[in-house]
Formats: structure tokens, sequence, C-alpha cells
């Protein structure tokens, strides 16, 4: 998930995506007691949701999980940008299944409009603090990613390399434990600074961190990381840039 999910108005922008009308009623009726949330557009297929989605720029969608063409978990995790998601159904089953995607929350049919208030309200905390992060990066050096159900402030400085793993990344960090987070590594990298470099297509590394370099290899962190075919050019000319070598 990219950390910058707000517009400069702090605006959430969200689409709603259910195979029966009803629900969609309910999301759009409550969606306008807040002054903060406009609901862009509301879906009974996925085909419609996925179009629109790949058209237009999202910060929240509320997703039925039980759907008869596809399952919102399914669905969710097909998305090549994902935006903040609210599982909403009938099943408590599948809670885990959506707390497992990192979901802002998960709604069980039928709620009232005080649940929907408190997840909406999580999804505005979520927001702000990730705008924060994506727009004070450069001179504050942190950023915020979600991990294991909570929003976690990452000192740029401590990260020591990034870690592709299918739709997740892995966070190595100089000290304290390593973060895992649902992202993928091309936006991760624009959110990293320019010391920061992709050196093979599931790895990102700090460049001031490398130890050494060696038969097309990189040194951190006591981990040899192979620079890919594709990357070295690039890779030793800012190599020596970043550290004053050339």
């Amino acid at each position: 998930m990219k950390p910058d999910l707000i517009d400069t108005k702090n605006m959430i922008r969200a689409v709603a995506l259910d195979d029966e009308p009803l629900p969609l009623e309910v999301i759009d009726r409550f969606c306008k007691e807040f002054d903060f949330l406009r609901l862009e557009g509301t879906f009974t297929q996925t085909r419609a949701a996925r179009r629109y989605l790949e058209d237009h720029s999202i910060d929240l969608l509320f997703l039925d999980i039980q759907m008869p063409s596809m399952s919102g978990i399914h669905f969710y995790k097909s998305l090549k940008y994902a935006p903040m998601v609210i599982f909403t159904t009938a099943y408590s089953e599948y809670a885990v299944d959506g707390f497992d995607l990192n979901a802002v929350d998960y709604l069980l049919k039928p709620y009232d409009f005080e649940r929907f208030s408190k997840a909406v309200e999580k999804a505005r905390d979520y927001g702000r603090i990730a705008s924060l992060s994506s727009s004070s990066e450069k001179s504050e050096k942190f950023l915020v990613v979600r991990s294991e159900y909570s929003l976690v402030k990452i000192n740029i400085e401590n990260i020591v390399f990034v870690e592709g793993l299918a739709d997740y990344l892995r966070l190595h960090l100089k000290v304290g434990k390593s973060v895992v987070t649902r992202m993928t590594l091309k936006d991760m990298e624009s959110e990293l600074p320019d010391d920061f470099m992709r050196v093979h297509r599931s790895f990102i590394v700090s460049v001031k961190g490398i130890i050494s370099v060696r038969h097309h290899m990189v040194r951190i962190a006591n981990r040899d990381i192979p620079i890919g075919k594709t990357y070295r050019k690039i890779f030793y000319k800012k190599f020596k840039e970043v550290l004053k070598l050339g």
C-alpha cells in the first residue's frame, strides 16, 4: 500500500463494490454524512469496478467479499494499485483473510451508522499519517507503513535494504526487527531518497550501507545481494557518484 493516499484537501475519494444494490445504497447514504468523504462510484460488477480503478485515483475501497464472479479477497489481490480497503460481508469467517491484507477495517453486515463511522474514521487517521509521511519525507527522513494491523513509523536512515516478497516487502533495518508491509517495490522506490537504488528485481539497497561490491554482488548487512544484469550499468555509475569515488 503506497503512503500518499489522501489529496491535499484531506478528502477521501472512495468507491464501493457489492453485487447487491441495497448494501451500496446504505454505503452511499452513510458516506453523505461525512464532509471529508466523497463516494465517487458504486459498482455491482467486478469488471466495471476494475476499469474505473485503473483510470481513476481512489483512496478507499468499500469491498464486499462474497460475490458470484470473484471474491472480494481475490479482487483486491489482483489490483495493480491497491487503495485502502474496508471489507463488508455477512460472513464472519472471512475476517482473518481481510486483516491479512492489511484492511483498514472489516464490517459485518448488517452494520449501523455508528460502526460504519468508526471504520471511516480509522481510514481518515491512516490517511493523515500516510500523507504526512509522503509530504515530509525529504525533510524529516521517515515514512509510515502499515504492518501487523498497525501503522509503523520508520526512520529512512535506519533502512539498510528492502526485499520484495511477492505481494509484500520486508524492510531490513540497522536497528530493530525487520518490518513487513503490503506494497510494491516500485512504489517503495519512489518514496525513498536518491541514495537508495534498485539493484535487482527483488531488492532496493541503501548505497551508503554497502560494505563491498564484488563479482556483481553487493555486500550489505552481512548479506550478499546480486546486482541484476539490467541494473548494473546505472548502479556502478550511481555508486561512484553517491560515495564520491568518481
